[in-house]
């Protein structure tokens, strides 16, 4: 039997969608995609890539805290760009946010995303 937890919290973006922040199984929690939306406006960010990368990183340690654990517990991360040619600067800004170990990752260029953004970030994390 699972036990299954929807978690939630106010210092990130509320769902724009018909999903959860993030799904707590046990001891796995899954974590929707982030964009860079400021959670108390619900509006994108101001300035450039960077600023949001830093969003997209804020926003999943909120909801990694509200379920318990951190941005340290994300095993899987999933980072997806509208432009390849941002990747330095993901890897400069991951830096800010992740020690060694670093989690699994895969960086994947898309076309677009919603509400015009230049990055979304998903993962797993273990607790």
């Amino acid at each position: 039997m699972t036990n299954k937890a929807i978690i939630h919290s106010d210092n990130a973006p509320a769902a724009i969608g018909t999903y959860s922040q993030a799904v707590k199984v046990n001891h796995t929690v899954y974590l929707s995609g982030q964009i860079p939306l400021d959670p108390k406006t619900m509006q994108m960010v101001d300035g450039d890539f960077a600023a949001q990368a830093h969003q997209v990183f804020k926003n999943l340690a909120a909801v990694c805290e509200a379920a318990g654990g951190g941005l340290k517990d994300i095993v899987k991360l999933n980072i997806y760009l509208t432009d390849l040619a941002n990747f330095p600067v993901v890897n400069e800004v991951m830096g800010q946010y992740f020690q060694q170990p670093y989690p699994a990752r895969a960086a994947v260029g898309i076309n677009q995303l919603p509400r015009a953004s230049l990055i979304e970030a998903d993962g797993v994390m273990v607790l």
